[in-house]
């Protein structure tokens, strides 16, 4: 797969709603769609707001009143018992450069459709649910143009302000206020008040694919450091500055990125993850000693006590390469999340579903944050994963068959279904 081009979904092999959900799908891929087959549509771009307009005319067309939150994130409500709060079920339509088509616009899709269907058999048997149904769009969880990542969630459950949040600039400056205004996404007020939350998302990892398994129900996610470093030398000529005398702050970043890797390479089996993403080089030219460097690095493990040993690991480290290379290492910001559970009685509702619906299915942890990470921690929240094909994501290659797709929406209804119901309430 990651040699070929990605297969566009193939509505033909299904029938009715099914059908219905990869025509959807195939249009949505048109938004921000790449020569290479993927997306690209960062948060707050021309194309994000070409496909949130695109998702207000399918929710309205459908019977749901559309509206923005205070951050931009986007809500279809069905209200049907006046005054109850809403059962929340959605991921993300922002992405990365030159991106995969699934990562985080599935779950979008697939929570609408997932709300199409139960308002449509509510309505045809006179069902009156307990709560109400409300698909999200939550803004710029993929933090590739406005960092932290999972912004618009982190507002909603009172990790982040509005009012720090719509400051945050860009690279070039450009403010989210600023961003949402041209993308009409600026609306008011905290959003609507949750009772339960549902999110399904492609694996981004090859577990499930390798074990044969179709859904995968999340019981808890990885812990994560994630730091912002500056490392300061000083500007030198390439060719005539002598070695000895130079304060290189790439040299002292490469062995940043370096000491990142090994550190991983330390711990057996996989136990901890660690990168370095994103490298900004000033004045990054070609005959100039650069003299700041601006990286960031994350750390990543299910195993609390070996993240802490890394971390550790990682600032003896830091103190090591301010010698060797003569600069000065600071670290400007952070954001770090500990390893937490989701519910119990919700991976045990969603492992039912999954059965009853007769797919294999087990538990399994994310590495990756997600929205409905943040969610868990205010709310009952169900997360299922359905496999993505040789594990690759963030990339123009990313894939789930059409059919894996399809089992996740059958799964994520039920699911939504049961919650809206009442049936996790006490």
């Amino acid at each position: 797969m990651s040699n070929g081009a990605v297969p566009n979904p193939d509505p033909t092999n299904f029938t009715g709603a099914d059908a219905a959900f990869l025509r959807d799908f195939a249009a949505l891929c048109t938004f921000g769609a790449t020569p290479g087959g993927g997306v690209e549509r960062q948060a707050g771009s021309p194309a994000d707001g070409e496909q949130r307009a695109w998702l207000t005319e399918l929710l309205q067309g459908n019977g749901f009143t559309v509206s923005f939150d205070q951050v931009g994130n986007q809500f279809g409500l069905l209200e049907l018992q006046p005054g109850a709060p809403f059962v929340l079920v959605g991921s993300h339509l922002d992405s990365q450069p030159t991106a995969g088509r699934y990562d985080g616009a599935y779950g979008v899709l697939a929570a609408a459709h997932a709300a199409f269907r139960l308002a449509a058999q509510w309505k045809a048997d006179g069902t009156a649910p307990r709560y109400n149904l409300a698909v999200v769009n939550w803004f710029n969880e993929e933090g590739a143009r406005f960092k932290p990542s999972m912004m618009g969630s982190s507002v909603y459950t009172g990790k982040m302000t509005p009012e720090v949040v719509l400051d945050i600039t860009d690279p070039a400056g450009i403010t989210v206020r600023e961003a949402l205004d041209a993308t009409a996404s600026l609306g008011q007020g905290p959003g609507p008040k949750a009772a339960y939350a549902a999110e399904i998302h492609i694996e981004q990892g090859r577990s499930m694919e390798r074990d044969g398994i179709t859904i995968g129900v999340v019981d808890s996610n990885w812990a994560a450091n994630k730091y912002e470093f500056e490392v300061h030398g000083e500007q030198g000529h390439t060719g005539s500055t002598v070695i000895a005398d130079r304060r290189d702050a790439l040299l002292g970043a490469s062995m940043l990125v370096v000491a990142a890797r090994e550190i991983a390479d330390h711990f057996p089996d996989g136990a901890l993850h660690t990168s370095v993403g994103q490298l900004d080089v000033y004045p990054n030219s070609p005959v100039v000693v650069p003299s700041l460097v601006n990286l960031l690095l994350d750390l990543r493990s299910a195993d609390e006590e070996i993240l802490a040993q890394a971390d550790h690991m990682l600032h003896d480290r830091i103190g090591q390469i301010e010698k060797a290379a003569r600069v000065e290492i600071r670290k400007t910001g952070s954001h770090c999340w500990p390893v937490t559970p989701y519910q119990p009685e919700g991976v045990a509702l969603a492992e039912k579903t999954a059965a009853n619906c007769g797919l294999t299915y087990k538990r399994v942890k994310t590495l990756a944050g997600h929205d409905s990470t943040n969610l868990k921690d205010i709310v009952p929240t169900v997360m299922l994963f359905v496999p993505s094909v040789e594990g690759i994501s963030h990339n123009e290659h990313e894939y789930t068959t059409d059919q894996d797709i399809i089992s996740g929406l059958h799964v994520l209804t039920d699911v939504v279904r049961s919650l809206c119901l009442g049936e996790l309430d006490s």
